[in-house]
């Protein structure tokens, strides 16, 4: 696939996960396949795509949708030429909906670096089958468990499926909680992931509170660490960095 409905593509620092604080650039899909209640993005198609000009400006050039594969990877290589950048970010939405363009972007920017920046996809865990087809170009798996009390649905096979897949990368879940998360849907997915791998790290994400999403009491976000620390070796609280300082 040489062309894809993109959002924005510009550089920042990672605010979330594993590795928070870290320099990326981010290349931001359009459409998603869930409808969270917390989500704070308007991930529609769009007429224009938004080009960072120069690196960290947050200063943008409109390219018109679908952009091309060549697009974006221009457009990444002048970002990482500027700034040192641990690596590029596929983000959304949901970037698996269009694997096959992902797959296309990594392949060039493979053949224009020696020593690219790593290959980071971030992802709501459900699309396993996509995920199958572009692992071996994946370096890091940031994957969200999305509990039935956020989409009204229950994922769990599906995100079972998905971290067989994704454990043979480095891979970190994250669990949005909010003041709506019950320790049932919790506990459920802690056991999950601890019957795959007690070495998965996880982390507890306190949601950022959107229109009527209200955030998790602290005492109550202490208490599931607790409770997820008996099943998980490495068990953090990291709420989304990026947005107390005002970055993108």
């Amino acid at each position: 696939m040489d062309k894809a409905d993109l959002i924005e593509i510009f550089s920042s620092i990672q605010g979330e996960g594993n590795y928070v604080g870290c320099r990326q650039v981010f290349v931001r899909f359009a459409g998603c396949n869930l409808h969270c209640n917390y989500c704070d993005t308007n991930f529609n198609e769009q007429e224009f795509c938004d080009f960072e000009i120069s690196a960290g400006t947050m200063k943008f050039r409109q390219i018109r949708n679908p952009v091309t594969a060549e697009e974006v990877v221009g457009a990444v290589n002048a970002l990482i030429s500027e700034v040192s950048t641990h690596s590029i970010s596929f983000t959304g939405g949901e970037p698996l909906l269009q694997f096959k363009f992902i797959e296309n972007v990594i392949k060039r920017l493979m053949v224009a670096h020696s020593h690219c920046p790593k290959f980071f996809l971030e992802t709501n865990g459900v699309l396993y089958k996509n995920l199958s087809k572009i692992i071996d170009l994946l370096d890091i798996i940031s994957m969200d468990i999305k509990l039935p009390s956020v989409t009204n649905a229950d994922f769990f096979d599906l995100h079972r499926k998905f971290i067989e897949i994704a454990k043979s990368k480095d891979l970190y879940i994250k669990i949005v909680v909010t003041n709506e998360t019950t320790i049932e849907e919790f506990i459920a997915a802690v056991e999950m992931i601890a019957s795959i791998s007690r070495n998965i790290s996880l982390i507890l994400q306190p949601v950022t509170p959107v229109r009527k999403v209200q955030p998790i009491i602290p005492h109550n976000l202490l208490c599931f660490q607790k409770w997820a620390l008996e099943y998980l070796d490495n068990v953090r609280v990291i709420p989304q960095t990026h947005k107390i300082i005002n970055l993108l």
